[in-house]
């Protein structure tokens, strides 16, 4: 496979336009904007840089066709096989699609297989088979009456979603929202646009009908706030930072109260306690659930809390791991982190690093920027010992920097674990089954590991709890995002 993929790392890449109502455009004003790569800091390409007017033809075109109806009113079943061909079409290009989105935000090619082009089959595959089995329902009433309770498409969804896994997290949006028979208007971010693009392509392909789906590039505070701001979208589905979720919910309330839903950050604790099954486990899966795609992951495991008693060994243990872990070029399969996805985030991760020092932390690995002759944006695994009260412990950094802390009992230990503003992933590792269940009932997450990290699938909702965000992703209960209940009340 190795060949191939060199084969695709040097493919020339086109500017890149926006897809509107079936076509592709230029934005209106003609800027583009330049897309860089982490791999070795070089331009690619460039992208359309969609203004306000553009969001607004996005719009248009995708209330027309959700009020023609090709898709909107199509039979749940022949909406089934569209989707399906879209997952047949994705698999297909499935190296090229990797590829591309490797080129563009320097994800590890190995990891990127699976959790883009992979996932987001998947998660199409999911929806697809699920659309015609959610049902109405009929309400328990008298003789003299039949109460109906149905389930609508909202209209139109627009989908803002990041740079780290633009495929699958595009595509736990698309997917629902689309089996629920909505049109969508997709903004990717502006630094990692090329795999969606390559995506709406595919789902022309699959014969998605013209304005269902529509992908306008560009940047945030244009675009995306002329989509937090425009009066005709019903839903709002965004994952990403904190702030940012903050000013849409505040153009939500400016414009027409459309719902917004939103996954945002996490310091997501990783509990490991003395009686784990398998501590060599432990600490490998601990490591790699931070250090995946140098960090760059909502759900990883950024604070690892140990009980005291295996603190240091399980602590230095970690730090071996971390120390051992290749990073380098994101294309190469024998990598195993690959680039951050900017030097304006490698800058970031480099500042959390020089002010954990400058608290008191101590280094154990890492903490420097690397590779720099390659002219891309590489960073070490880093891994501090903090306490609770350290910025390290409490903010996200998104990038390779693990916060190991001790604790003295299973109260200590969710006593630090609750200690952040966040809650959308977490893990205990015991062997004691009742703690287990006591820790998954303690510990404030949308999503609680035990004895693992990161394995969950299409058939479980992934969604935070306090400023981690609301709504979910995945599952059936993504679907109910996109849909309206309306009650029919009929006298008989």
């Amino acid at each position: 496979m190795q060949d191939k993929i060199d084969r695709l790392r040097t493919a020339t890449i086109t500017p890149q336009g926006l897809f509107i109502g079936g076509n592709w455009r230029s934005a209106r004003d003609g800027a583009l904007l330049d897309v860089v790569s982490p791999i070795d800091g070089r331009k690619l390409t460039m992208i359309a840089d969609a203004g306000a007017a553009d969001v607004d033809a996005a719009v248009q075109a995708a209330r027309a066709a959700f009020e023609k109806g090709a898709w909107s009113k199509t039979a749940p079943a022949e909406r089934k096989k569209v989707l399906f061909r879209i997952a047949d079409l994705i698999e297909r290009d499935a190296l090229e699609l990797a590829v591309l989105g490797v080129r563009d935000n320097g994800t590890e090619i190995s990891m990127a297989l699976k959790a883009e082009p992979g996932s987001a089959a998947g998660s199409f595959r999911y929806h697809a088979e699920a659309l015609d089995k959610v049902y109405g329902e009929i309400a328990p009433t008298s003789e003299s009456v039949l109460g109906l309770i149905h389930r609508e498409p909202v209209g139109v969804v627009a989908a803002i979603v990041p740079w780290n896994f633009p495929m699958m997290i595009g595509a736990w949006k698309i997917a629902p929202a689309l089996a629920a028979g909505n049109s969508v208007i997709l903004k990717p971010a502006e630094g990692a646009s090329l795999s969606l693009l390559k995506l709406a392509a595919l789902c022309a392909e699959a014969g998605l009908p013209e304005g269902v789906l529509n992908v306008v590039t560009g940047r945030g505070a244009v675009s995306g706030e002329a989509i937090g701001l425009h009066g005709d979208i019903d839903v709002l589905a965004f994952t990403g930072s904190g702030g940012v979720g903050r000013r849409l919910l505040e153009y939500s309330a400016r414009s027409n109260l459309k719902r917004v839903y939103l996954e945002l950050g996490g310091k997501s604790p990783n509990v490991v306690f003395a009686d784990a099954p398998d501590l060599e486990q432990a600490a490998k899966v601990s490591a790699f659930g931070i250090f995946r795609n140098s960090g760059q992951v909502c759900v990883a495991g950024s604070r690892l809390l140990v009980e005291r008693s295996i603190y240091e060994e399980f602590a230095d243990h970690v730090a071996a791991i971390a120390a051992k872990i290749k990073v380098g070029d994101p294309l190469s399969l024998a990598t195993q982190s690959g680039a951050i996805s900017s030097e304006i985030q490698l800058e970031k991760d480099l500042g959390f690093a020089g002010q954990a020092l400058s608290e008191g932390a101590k280094l154990r690995t890492g903490g420097g920027r690397i590779l720099e002759e390659t002219g891309g944006f590489y960073m070490q695994p880093t891994v501090f010992d903090v306490t609770p009260e350290m910025t390290l412990a409490k903010e996200e950094v998104f990038g390779p920097i693990l916060s190991i802390i001790p604790f003295d009992d299973e109260a200590d230990a969710l006593r630090i674990a609750n200690a952040t503003p966040y809650g959308l992933a977490s893990a205990v590792w015991t062997g004691n089954l009742s703690r287990a269940h006591r820790m998954v009932r303690g510990i404030k997450a949308g999503v609680v590991h035990v004895n693992t990290y990161g394995g969950s699938d299409n058939t479980v909702p992934l969604g935070g709890v306090r400023q981690s965000g609301n709504g979910h992703d995945k599952s059936l209960h993504a679907i109910n995002k996109y849909q309206d209940l309306k009650t029919a009340w009929i006298q008989l």
